[in-house]
């Protein structure tokens, strides 16, 4: 069931979970004659600790929220589509000599081992996409290998399954994200962006041109190290933290604007790690021109955080909007809130735009 792009027979739509570590997002798209629209959102919070790095620490927990949120969602479908990123997931892109798909899969199925850091990959699902021909040799294409232990992929399929419902693809957040981008985007086959997707625990990063994915990373600092560092800094508990990060303390309107103006110094880790993120990338993959910075997840939404990154990395950089070509049913979701929610929806609009029978 694992892979990149859903190599499936069909063509329905599928329900999409978008399972973070402090919050859960259920998506609907329906096709109309005039594209897509989007006919369900809600999402609801999920108990810390029942997804630890990656992996679902507390399988019971995360079914008994699925159930909640279906329930209240109203949804109907039982196919869904989900996704899995940070450390649990391994991707690498890799040069081979030019070959046809099937006699790759082949050659990848007996030397994976060559490729990929398992030292056992019968307990490893992993697939590939090809990227293309090779820039420095033309006898060459380019590879991306993705990779998962099977346990971490069980953990979720176990949990969905006990609440009733059909896991039928299993994507990457980084990649859901670059679903998400080329349906609302227009680019051209050289245009360089990178995607940011700021969560609560872990921060994916996908550098794509002209709609492919050329670098990804992933690294665990989220908006809950923000959250952290302001509950320490000032002696209140997380949650307290967390109201503040959002709406600033106090009734004061100047003392709350204050803080929130500030607020962007409690990101700077995460936004220093971005910034290191894309000097390797510049260092590695060559002089390629970044066009633009798009930044999505509840992370964020910190005041400040384009500015800052935009003014480190010479890039324009701006909240990305997941509806810019999506419509949205009428009560799907609030349209004085879409501007807000659009960025912390980004992933699970990504994914409720696969259906069975996609294709590369």
């Amino acid at each position: 069931m694992f892979d990149i792009k859903g190599f499936f027979s069909g063509g329905k739509r599928l329900a999409a979970l978008d399972i973070g570590s402090s919050c859960i997002k259920l998506a609907e798209m329906q096709d109309t004659a005039k594209g897509h629209c989007l006919s369900r959102f809600y999402q609801m919070p999920l108990a810390k600790g029942v997804i630890v790095e990656g992996a679902v620490a507390e399988p019971e927990i995360l079914t008994a929220t699925i159930q909640e949120l279906i329930k209240k969602s109203g949804c109907r479908r039982k196919r869904v589509v989900t996704s899995i990123s940070g450390h649990a997931v391994i991707v690498k892109k890799v040069t081979f000599p030019q070959m046809e798909e099937d006699e790759l899969r082949e050659l990848i199925q007996d030397e994976a081992g060559k490729y990929l850091p398992f030292d056992d990959m019968s307990t490893v699902h992993y697939d590939f996409q090809i990227l293309g021909e090779s820039p420095f040799n033309p006898t060459q294409m380019e590879v991306l290998l993705v990779a998962v232990k099977k346990e971490i992929v069980e953990g979720y399929t176990d949990a969905i399954e006990a609440a009733g419902l059909i896991p039928v693809i299993m994507d990457v957040d980084c990649f859901a994200l670059e679903t998400m981008y080329e349906e609302n985007y227009e680019f051209e086959a050289d245009d360089v962006a990178v995607l940011v997707n700021i969560g609560a625990s872990i921060t994916n990063i996908n550098v794509v041109k002209g709609g492919s994915s050329i670098f990804t990373r992933d690294f665990t600092l989220g908006g809950s190290s923000v959250t952290e560092a302001i509950a320490r800094t000032l002696g209140v508990s997380f949650e307290e933290a967390e109201k503040a990060k959002i709406k600033g303390f106090g009734q004061d309107s100047r003392a709350r604007d204050q803080f929130l103006g500030g607020l962007i110094a409690y990101a700077d880790p995460i936004c220093s790690e971005i910034e290191r993120s894309i000097d390797y990338f510049r260092s590695t993959v060559g002089a390629e021109s970044i066009k633009q910075l798009y930044l999505s997840g509840g992370g964020a939404m910190i005041p400040g955080m384009a500015a800052d990154l935009a003014r480190r990395l010479g890039i324009e950089t701006e909240l990305i909007d997941p509806f810019r070509r999506i419509a949205c049913e009428r009560g799907a979701i609030d349209p004085q809130m879409a501007g807000r929610i659009g960025p912390m929806a980004a992933v699970g609009v990504g994914l409720a735009l696969r259906k069975i029978g996609d294709k590369g």
